[in-house]
């Protein structure tokens, strides 16, 4: 057991303190941070100058309810009345005096069309608020030249009450689910990361060892599957140290800034109070996830001689991490569909897939109670079949053969034992 602390404590020790965990971690900070910060850092560069448009309107029936609407909606927005010409206008666009030119005028219907003058087209937050408000108006004299009554078309135009409401008393509601979704989300993305990081991590990790004959020196002094498991453990608090550290920073960063993130993005994204039995079940799928793939990564890395071989030995994993985080973005639509239900009790797929249920629906605790039940076993099998495979793999060296040298190292641990 103490070699094994050893082994644990040196892998975790030598990881935290290298400059790939630093860097990463820092840049994840100021991510985090900017994050939290996003409205104010948007405001800043924003400026605190609103846009200037000179609008242009013959008819003079829209300059006062385009300026009432901008007055009532944009702060950003300044209209200004042109009394030049359209050349005169673009001119002053060109040489920065006007953000933009707005030129309404009236079509053979007299109905207002207009056309916008801007030296990039790039923003279209403008032209699309312009557009929305002519169509207003545009709607509205066309009614009333057809002589129909503004309270009747205004009924026409009314939203048709429709409400979702689930017979299960259980079921989250439709807002439940709205607000879900967007954390579901962000977890789903954390998880397929940081699954697919350390994993690769020790498999890199095994590989380097191997090819620079470390190993060798490593097993005659400690057996492999000691230096397995040690390995495994070590960089799984690695991964905890670090996600740990920026669940506490963006804590406490969120607490800070409180009223400010109240009604905005973390709102709509669902970070609410509610919302951290999603966080416990993501730590946890995490965690298994982890020990799962890892121990697929140990042994596979276990068989490369050299790192170069390691990211080919590494893609038919990616590809299971790769095929269950589509299967949980397309269940985020469609959670009670029969492929959602299914891939969520297998072992390979479940760390991600059973988190998304979890999280937009109301899953009997059986279901989950299951769908662990299953990864603990088929971790348990992978750690048995695993040892056997690094016991034997990690003394071959040579052109890698993935089957045949999985039967080889199989055979190299018999031998041994």
């Amino acid at each position: 057991m103490s070699k094994f602390w050893v082994i644990m404590s040196h892998t975790y020790l030598s990881r935290i303190k290298s400059k790939s965990f630093i860097i990463s971690t820092a840049i994840s900070f100021l991510f985090i941070i900017g994050l939290v910060n996003i409205q104010s850092i948007i405001e800043t560069f924003s400026g605190d100058e609103a846009d200037r448009i000179a609008v242009m309107d013959d008819s003079n029936q829209f300059m006062e309810p385009l300026a009432n609407s901008v007055e009532s909606t944009r702060d950003d927005l300044e209209l200004v009345a042109f009394d030049g010409s359209e050349e005169e206008g673009k001119s002053a666009v060109s040489e920065d005096k006007y953000h933009a030119l707005l030129v309404i005028t009236l079509d053979e219907n007299q109905l207002p069309q207009a056309e916008y003058y801007a030296n990039s087209l790039g923003e279209f937050g403008n032209q699309t608020f312009f557009e929305q408000q002519l169509q207003q108006l545009k709607a509205t004299i066309a009614t009333q030249q057809s002589g129909i009554d503004q309270a009747i078309l205004a009924q026409i135009n009314e939203p048709v009450s429709f409400h979702a409401v689930a017979l299960d008393e259980s079921a989250k509601s439709a807002e439940e689910m709205n607000q879900a979704r967007g954390i579901v989300n962000i977890m789903l993305f954390v998880l397929y990361l940081t699954v697919m990081v350390y994993g690769q991590m020790i498999m890199t990790d095994v590989a380097n060892e191997k090819s620079s004959r470390v190993m060798e020196l490593l097993v005659s002094s400690a057996s492999a599957v000691t230096h397995m498991f040690a390995k495994i453990v070590g960089i799984a608090l690695v991964g905890l140290t670090q996600i740990g550290s920026l669940v506490v920073v963006g804590y406490f960063l969120i607490q800070s800034k409180q009223e400010e993130l109240a009604g905005g993005v973390f709102e709509y994204l669902g970070f609410q109070g509610d919302s951290i039995s999603i966080f416990i079940y993501a730590i946890l799928f995490f965690l298994l996830g982890y020990f799962l793939y890892a121990t697929i990564s140990a042994m596979l890395g276990s068989l490369v001689s050299r790192v170069e071989d390691a990211n080919q030995m590494m893609f038919p994993m990616i590809f299971l991490i790769m095929i269950a985080f589509f299967i949980a973005v397309f269940g985020m639509n469609a959670p009670n569909s029969s492929l959602v239900y299914i891939t969520s009790f297998i072992p390979f797929f479940s760390p991600m897939i059973m988190f998304m249920r979890v999280g937009m629906l109301d899953v009997p605790a059986w279901e989950v109670a299951l769908s662990i039940g299953l990864l603990l076993a088929t971790i348990a099998l992978l750690g048995v079949i695993g040892a056997k495979v690094y016991k034997g793999g990690v003394l071959m060296y040579g052109k890698s053969s993935a089957w045949k040298d999985f039967k080889k190292a199989i055979s190299l641990s018999k031998r041994d034992s």
